[in-house]
């Protein structure tokens, strides 16, 4: 299982994650485009939580834009999504596993997994991961950025904000009469609702001065 699990990082940071590449004086730093030990946590919990009872193995589904990780398996009775986003006590599914992964290293304290992919993902600059149950079994799902439909309507923008951030990210800028244009809105309407993408949700911000004005990430 110890071979299993590092075949399988190795696999993904090799061949479907990809790294910014800088340097730091002489040294070269990769930085992923997902961090590797929340990744990692993901991999060790769907192992050690996994009902072996099934034969459907895990699942890793690498896309453009996120990765989701699949097993087979239950949350213990009565817990909840929720249950897991608060401090909670340690109930593996597979309690030799678990053990084993412990006093080689893999898990660092009981409970903790899911505070720490969430943790590493805010670090990241990264949305939370998303945690559901469906299909008989777990779901993790790591998003490579905010700037998503589904992360930006978590963050409380409106259809209009979404498609016109969506059209930052596509087109670089976006003017006052691009946003009414794609938006079939008023002046008013695209001035009130840029003047809160830039102050109340902080992610474009406005530069350029009267007609020159544009708004970008």
């Amino acid at each position: 299982m110890f071979e299993q699990v590092e075949k399988t990082i190795d696999l993904l940071f090799t061949k479907y994650i990809k790294a910014l590449i800088s340097y730091e004086g002489i040294y070269r730093v990769e930085t992923y485009e997902y961090p590797k030990e929340a990744i990692r946590e993901a991999i060790h919990n769907a192992i050690a939580h996994k009902d072996y009872t099934g034969a459907t193995p895990i699942q890793i589904s690498v896309y453009k834009d996120k990765i989701m990780i699949w097993n087979f398996g239950q949350l213990p009775e009565n817990w909840t999504i929720e249950t897991l986003q608060k401090k909670h006590s340690s109930v593996p599914h597979n309690p030799d596993i678990s053990n084993a992964f412990f006093r080689i290293g893999y898990i660092e304290a009981w409970g903790r997994g899911i505070s720490k992919m969430n943790e590493q993902c805010t670090e990241s600059g990264l949305p939370l991961p998303l945690y559901y149950y469906e299909s008989s079994g777990f779901w993790v799902v790591f998003r490579k950025d905010i700037f998503d439909e589904q992360s930006l309507k978590e963050l409380g923008l409106n259809d209009r904000q979404i498609k016109a951030v969506l059209y930052v990210r596509e087109n670089g800028k976006i003017t006052n009469k691009e946003y009414q244009k794609i938006n079939s809105v008023s002046n008013r309407t695209a001035t009130s609702d840029l003047k809160e993408l830039v102050e109340n949700f902080n992610i474009v911000k406005m530069s350029g001065k009267g007609a020159s004005t544009f708004y970008h990430i």
